[in-house]
């Protein structure tokens, strides 16, 4: 083959594969997983875990798949781990996605997307180190989207603690969560210790799974974390392994259920502590508007009991 063909097949396979992952990013699923850590005895229950909506204002596909959830999931409980926006007048867009979620107990953190116009993003440099925020980027409206998930009942864990009772047998819940680790806001000393006596199960939240964050949630009881940020990898390997993950945790808990125990630094020490469920999320950066291998997805995690 002369340089000329095998310069224009390379060409002609990048076009393909960017004209796939576009579409994939487009390709919202509803997942499941199952975790067993509620006490014996007890009635399952139905948590929907949204991360990384990314919205923009002409997402209405994403904005209808995302308002279907309601009515086709019928959650006890939504936890939702952040970057909500991709856009500062996505606000009211983002309420009515949620629509009848918001009639029903939930609860959020907010990440970075949500506080901060993103700059121009390079998906390379994610290969040598994770992003960094720039503090002259300009502010979004975060202040009206907190207003507007508070005011429909919803628990804000930006550095604080919350409990809900769920499900028939009334299961007593202890959520808590920080502001979000990737641009240093946590603050996980305002909840920092044992998890209420009367808990049944408890909950860590937060938007960037850092290890510093997962640590401290674990070494005070949590038995189950929530995260996002992730994006599953967003550009991954043929079958889904992801390369990166923004964060320090290690690829293979890019996204899904894996253990998470004090001290623990890669997915092979699997040997007890807490479950985590890494959400691969719905959405990109508006610069970025692509996924290869990793489908944009929210997720039905079935809590039950254990053993």
């Amino acid at each position: 083959m002369s340089i000329t063909r095998a310069v224009g097949a390379l060409a002609l396979a990048g076009a393909g594969t960017t004209a796939w992952a576009l579409y994939e990013a487009r390709y919202y699923q509803l997942t499941a997983q199952t975790i067993p850590v509620l006490p014996a005895g007890a009635a399952p229950l139905r948590v929907l875990h949204l991360s990384d909506l990314h919205l923009t204002p002409s997402q209405r596909s994403k904005i209808d798949f995302v308002r279907a959830l309601a009515d086709q999931v019928h959650p006890d409980l939504t936890i939702a781990t952040g970057d909500f926006l991709a856009n500062a007048k996505s606000v009211p867009l983002v309420l009515e996605a949620l629509g009848g979620l918001l009639d029903r107990p939930g609860a959020f953190v907010l990440g970075s997307n949500d506080y901060y116009e993103p700059g121009q993003v390079n998906p390379a440099a994610y290969l040598l180190r994770p992003s960094r925020l720039r503090e002259s980027r300009a502010m979004r409206p975060w202040g009206d989207l907190v207003s507007g998930l508070r005011g429909a009942g919803w628990a804000d864990l930006t550095n604080a603690e919350a409990s809900v009772e769920l499900g028939p047998d009334a299961l007593r819940m202890a959520l808590r969560g920080v502001d979000d680790p990737h641009i240093d806001r946590d603050r996980y000393g305002k909840v920092a210790g044992p998890f209420p006596a009367e808990a049944q199960l408890r909950v860590g939240v937060t938007h960037a799974p850092y290890l510093r964050v997962l640590d401290a949630m674990v070494a005070d009881g949590a038995e189950l974390l929530i995260a996002g940020h992730t994006h599953g990898g967003q550009i991954c390997l043929p079958g889904g392994r992801a390369i990166v993950t923004n964060c320090d945790i290690d690829p293979l808990r890019a996204s899904g259920v894996s253990r998470h125990r004090v001290g623990q630094r890669y997915a092979q020490d699997t040997r007890g502590g807490a479950w985590l469920h890494v959400s691969a999320g719905l959405g990109t950066a508006p610069s970025a508007p692509i996924r290869l291998f990793c489908r944009p997805r929210a997720t039905v995690v079935t809590l039950v009991a254990r053993g």
